[in-house]
């Protein structure tokens, strides 16, 4: 989901052992914080914030997460200086921040992020293709928004176990319903314009 790096920057390749543990850690994140409850220090999960922050920060080279990490560095000042567990909570939220800043900043520069990661699969990409991933974009940025406001919710009035539930599955589960439910209208949606090609190139030229 990154955006393109800077013409200037020279592109980085993350080693996949690396990848696959940051992907771990952060799915793991909530339910490592609800296991450490009254059996760990806050400093602790705290400081796993930052290097999970910064981390994603030096792999993807984005501003966006650069911001990110700067943001769950307070969120860890917070929670360690007080020896606290509610602004730790608020890092889902934070994620969800960040997607949705990334996803929207696309339709606002271009080419739209579900359209970047279309054009690594596809040659061929007509206009309505491109109307279809900006529309797709525009529905993810809504996800995130409607996500992250469940994930501050959880985190401020819902009980550790109703916040790792939602944070640590059902936000996935929901991410994945999604996902699938754009994967089946993909289909129809190249089927028509495979269709539609096809009708112009079998047209009589006048």
């Amino acid at each position: 989901m990154a955006t393109p790096a800077p013409a200037t920057a020279h592109p980085r390749k993350t080693p996949p052992l690396l990848a696959a543990v940051l992907l771990a850690v952060s799915l793991a994140y909530p339910v490592v914080v609800y296991l450490a409850l009254g059996h760990v220090s806050p400093r602790w999960i705290a400081l796993l914030l930052v290097v999970l922050a910064l981390a994603r920060a030096w792999v993807t080279r984005e501003s966006f997460w650069l911001a990110a990490a700067a943001l769950a560095a307070v969120l860890a000042a917070a929670g360690a200086l007080g020896d606290r567990w509610g602004p730790l909570k608020l890092y889902p939220a934070l994620v969800n921040g960040v997607m949705f800043g990334l996803f929207a900043m696309s339709l606002w520069r271009g080419p739209s992020v579900v359209e970047r990661l279309a054009r690594l699969r596809e040659t061929n990409f007509p206009p309505a293709a491109i109307a279809y991933t900006r529309r797709v974009t525009q529905v993810w940025c809504g996800f995130f928004v409607v996500n992250g406001l469940i994930a501050v919710a959880t985190a401020l009035w819902a009980s550790a176990a109703v916040w790792a539930l939602y944070n640590g599955l059902l936000s996935y589960v929901a991410m994945g319903a999604l996902m699938g439910g754009e994967w089946l209208v993909r289909r129809r949606v190249r089927a028509r314009i495979a269709a539609a090609d096809a009708a112009r190139g079998g047209a009589p030229h006048g």
